[in-house]
């Protein structure tokens, strides 16, 4: 797999960035090429036109925001999904990253 980017989106980016550490320790010890980093939802847009994005995971706190990301990413190919709230509080990062690999190759 080349070198994937997934985007993590909260209100402010703060908690997020924390389970970004996570995938990123886990994305290592699975020998993964991935770039994860953490936005808040207000600077999303800007992100999006910065970068080459794979991928969007929103945190719980925003998942009304869903259909929203859907309707600007979806016809760009690029898919948008909920962190399960369990893996969130846990911050179990291996199964997000497990489910934003699964996005990517779906």
């Amino acid at each position: 797999m080349s070198k994937k980017t997934i985007m993590l989106i909260c209100n402010a980016g703060m908690s997020t960035s924390m389970l970004v550490t996570k995938m990123q320790k886990a994305a290592e010890a699975e020998g993964l090429d991935i770039d994860i980093f953490a936005t808040a939802a207000a600077d999303a847009t800007n992100k999006l036109q910065e970068r080459q994005i794979d991928t969007v995971l929103l945190g719980p706190q925003v998942r009304f925001m869903q259909k929203q990301f859907e309707e600007k990413l979806t016809p760009l190919g690029i898919p948008v999904d909920v962190i399960n709230m369990t893996d969130y509080g846990m911050m179990n990062g291996e199964k997000v990253l497990g489910q934003a690999i699964t996005m990517i190759q779906n």
